[in-house]
């Protein structure tokens, strides 16, 4: 009895294994039979079709194939092509209201892509497969992926941000970060990257690029974006540059507001430009446009809109949002995007826009005269419209007053249809499910994070000799006064701590956030009062859209300047904005780890504990403190 209970189970689990293949290769329309993808999905790795690098150059067949396509597409398939929309992955039932918004978009909007955000592994690539099944051309799917898969899939690895990639001063980790990027996101049915950020950030005050950046120095930043480049399109995606013409010296988030670059064309080719040149020199397939304005290049103003006209704010909230009442005109919708990408740059591939939904863009236009003028402008990618239908319907009325001409959608959709014969969609539109948990987040993976986040600590400040702990007696006690900007207070701090304790160091860890009361200040105060020593990790990171970006919370920024005030000897570690140090310039112990990622805050551990030789530098300068390239080096200590 038992044996055919077992037997049954099995027939029944195989019977499940082919209904599932049978369903992700269903093509679902009639529509679709001309451009049918390959129905495997589920087989061996070594079968699988192979991955060519992205092509420099659109290729022949590429052209060939795109212009046939166009040949028999309709006005409104052609415009589809030029939008994507944004989607956070979840299990959808199909006959749920969001999968039925989702499926009209790729079925009557005809949309070319999507971008994916934050989801997990399998349900993003399952609905992505669902989607591409039903889509008449195959889909484009995209995703900001600047520090890896962690950065939109869960329970998968995150890189160190570029910043730290930059404090260890080899461009090839940068080239190395970029190949498993690209071979991770093909692996999740992604193929186009939104990643490298090659902003120069070179405005400390900056709350939207930060560590994104691989630093302020052009030369440098243009070195490790052309590797990122080099690199992650070997791995058969499409790279983009961003955000064009630079956002690194700006100090408004264009989540928020309508940010500018008051500099004229001399400064923005030897600062702001320089890596664009050196991606495209790299091959680069895409560069993205900023909501940035240039008044010293095109000083057209541009007015909020009235209140009663604009959508609300996504990216933010009300409060958030920065509205100036007359402001040059977005790179997005003006001729910058023509006059100098294009023409100057002699950029040929694909320009996408940053997302249509952030509030650089919606205070001053509505999401159909924003997707029409980007067009005329020059931009080939619609991204993520609050509004898709908005968008569709104001390009394809566009059209037919004559305002855009066909050739001109034209014109975007080929390059867009050539890129995406040029990936393998046309042959090869769905993810094999069995092959992801072999690639993506291996141990090569993890190794490279690692060797990156040890490389790029950076010691900028230890007057008190308080690094390496390793003269610390062995029962000193230490307080790990966590300050953090997020609403994470339950477990940021855990893998810093836990590291510690594993190497026999044990903390008392208090988190102070923005909800922290007067009696957390002085229960803080009270305990590093009580230590030997006292580690303050500096949680200040960047946080798109949001007002605290950046910046200290208030309570836990009091706390800091208590304790600095009362001589205790205090360890400074910034998990994230490294130019903290300008707001308490009388701390005295201060490292630099450039982000939290679960591989910083482990190597910063190890640094502070000796285990590990600290060589980084900083790739920033300190305004007024330090300048770039500040960086004491020290050997680890014998263990």
């Amino acid at each position: 009895m038992i044996r055919l209970c077992s037997f049954i189970r099995s027939i029944v689990c195989l019977v499940a294994v082919i209904t599932l293949c049978v369903a992700l290769a269903w093509p679902g329309n009639a529509a679709f039979n001309d451009l049918q993808p390959s129905r495997r999905v589920i087989g061996d790795l070594d079968s699988a079709p192979k991955v060519k690098p992205f092509p420099r150059e659109p290729s022949r067949d590429a052209l060939k194939w795109a212009d046939k396509e166009l040949g028999r597409m309709s006005v409104e398939q052609k415009i589809g092509q030029l939008i994507s929309v944004g989607i956070n992955a979840t299990f959808l039932n199909q006959d749920s209201d969001a999968f039925r918004v989702l499926k009209r978009q790729v079925e009557e909007n005809h949309i070319g892509g999507l971008i994916l955000f934050r989801g997990s592994v399998y349900e993003s690539v399952f609905l992505v497969n669902r989607m591409q099944q039903l889509a008449r051309y195959p889909l484009l799917i995209s995703a900001d992926l600047e520090a890896g898969a962690g950065m939109r899939f869960d329970d998968t690895v995150n890189f160190p941000w570029n910043m730290a990639v930059g404090a260890t001063g080899n461009p090839d980790l940068a080239r190395r970060q970029g190949e498993i990027t690209g071979r991770e996101a093909r692996a999740l049915g992604v193929q186009q990257v939104y990643a490298p950020v090659v902003d120069v950030n070179n405005n400390a005050a900056n709350p939207v690029i930060n560590v994104r950046s691989y630093g302020e120095d052009p030369a440098d930043v243009a070195r490790f974006s052309a590797a990122f480049t080099l690199g992650a399109q070997s791995a058969g995606v499409i790279a983009t540059a961003k955000h064009f013409p630079g956002h690194g010296d700006t100090a408004v988030d264009s989540h928020r507001g309508l940010p500018e670059i008051n500099v004229g064309r001399d400064r923005l080719n030897n600062v702001e430009l320089v890596p664009f040149r050196a991606a495209i020199d790299a091959g680069i397939g895409s560069v993205m446009v900023a909501h940035v304005g240039l008044p010293q290049i095109d000083p057209t103003s541009v007015k909020p809109l009235p209140r009663e006209k604009r959508i609300g704010p996504i990216d933010t909230d009300q409060a958030g949002e920065i509205i100036a009442e007359s402001v040059a005109i977005p790179a997005t919708v003006s001729p910058v995007i023509g006059k100098i990408l294009r023409d100057d740059l002699k950029f040929g591939g694909l320009i996408v826009t940053d997302a249509l939904i952030m509030s650089g863009l919606t205070i001053y236009f509505n999401q159909d005269e924003a997707a029409v003028r980007a067009l005329e402008m020059g931009a080939d990618l619609l991204l993520k419209p609050a509004d898709p239908d908005a968008a569709f319907r104001g390009v394809r009325e566009a059209v037919r007053s004559g305002r855009l001409t066909e050739k001109r959608i034209e014109e975007s959709a080929r390059r867009l249809l050539a890129a995406k014969y040029d990936l393998g969609l046309v042959k090869q539109r769905l993810t094999p499910l069995d092959e992801i948990d072999r690639i993506v987040s291996s141990r090569e993976v993890g190794t490279l994070a690692s060797e990156i986040a040890e490389r790029a600590i950076t010691l900028v400040r230890n007057d008190d000799n308080l690094v390496p702990l390793s003269s610390l007696k062995a029962d000193a006690r230490i307080f790990n006064l966590a300050i953090t900007n997020g609403d994470d207070r339950l477990w940021i701090a855990n893998s810093f701590a836990g590291t510690m304790a594993r190497s026999g160091r044990r903390l008392e860890t208090m988190v102070l956030d923005e909800r922290s009361s007067e009696v957390d200040v002085q229960k803080a105060i009270e305990k590093a009062t009580g230590a030997d020593v006292v580690i303050a990790s500096l949680y200040g990171r960047v946080r798109t859209g949001q007002v605290r970006s950046v910046g200290l919370p208030e309570p836990g920024a009091r706390t800091l300047s208590a304790l600095i005030s009362g001589k205790r000897p205090i360890i400074g570690l910034s998990f994230g904005n490294p130019y903290l140090l300008q707001s308490f310039p009388e701390l005295r112990t201060y490292i630099v780890a450039y982000g939290d990622m679960p591989s910083l805050q482990q190597a910063m551990a190890r640094a502070v504990l000796g285990q590990i030789d600290i060589t980084g530098k900083l790739p920033i300068s300190l305004p007024g403190l330090y300048p770039r390239g500040t960086g004491i080096q020290l050997k680890a200590q014998a263990r």
